[in-house]
């Protein structure tokens, strides 16, 4: 295998923890965030006229299933406006522009009001990395796009470790679509196979990269999805052991 020059990496569960901003959203007397979605989808409606908030639900469920659909099957990640925008069709309700703009930033910044934690040991091992390879970003973007997953990073002062950025609404595919790990390499100045990628799942972080003949390791420091069956080129429980694993590859 040609030598390393370049990590990539996921941001959920592989930088930070998804949903660990629910104790303090908890903490501030706030609800989990799908209800909270779903009151700021409701709320918008009935500032125009009566809505039954049962329905809003279901037409709210029935879009995020449409959303997973597409993601899973197709690749792609809707951005936030289009899957509001799916809800409002099934509802057969149009909001004025300036409401529905304000919807959707409200949801765009959820996540950036009570930040996720980070995993632990990734701001060390990030500013190890960096000396020796060329770091980048692979992430899909379900409710943050790529603007607010810019400002998560910029506030635990990691945005200046990594050299390029391939975000799935930017981008217009999701992982584990090929062009995403090849636009990660030329962000990188490099080929695709002398690219690793680190990620914590097993359909888009690591068949995606092997795929393309990138090499894979499956990081289970946040949560393990089955590392027993993986088909990773390496296992990394916390992130002490990623520059001995990377080493390890090389040789």
């Amino acid at each position: 295998m040609p030598p390393i020059q370049a990590i990539s990496f996921d941001l959920w569960d592989t930088v930070f923890i998804d949903d660990s901003d629910e104790p303090k959203r908890a903490a501030a007397g706030q609800p989990p965030k799908p209800q909270a979605r779903r009151d700021l989808m409701h709320q918008a409606l009935e500032s125009i006229a009566p809505m039954d908030r049962d329905l809003v639900n279901c037409a709210y469920d029935t879009s995020d299933a449409a959303f997973r659909q597409v993601w899973h099957e197709q690749h792609v990640t809707w951005s936030v406006a289009e899957r509001l925008g799916v809800t409002l069709n099934g509802l057969g309700q149009k909001l004025p522009d300036e409401t529905f703009d304000k919807l959707v930033k409200k949801h765009e910044r959820m996540e950036l009001e009570h930040k996720p934690d980070l995993v632990p040991g990734v701001e060390k091992a990030l500013l190890a990395l960096r000396a020796r390879y060329r770091l980048v970003v692979i992430s899909d973007a379900i409710f943050s796009p790529g603007w607010a997953l810019r400002e998560l990073l910029i506030h635990y002062h990691l945005l200046q470790h990594f050299s390029g950025f391939v975000f799935s609404d930017e981008a217009g595919a999701s992982k584990p679509a090929p062009e995403l790990f090849h636009r990660a390499a030329d962000l990188a100045n490099c080929e695709v196979e002398e690219l690793v990628h680190i990620g914590d799942r097993e359909h888009n972080d690591i068949a995606g990269p092997k795929a393309v003949g990138a090499r894979a390791v499956l990081l289970t420091a946040a949560v393990d999805r089955g590392s027993q069956a993986s088909q990773a080129d390496a296992i990394c429980k916390n992130y002490d052991q990623l520059p001995d694993i990377l080493h390890s590859m090389e040789l």
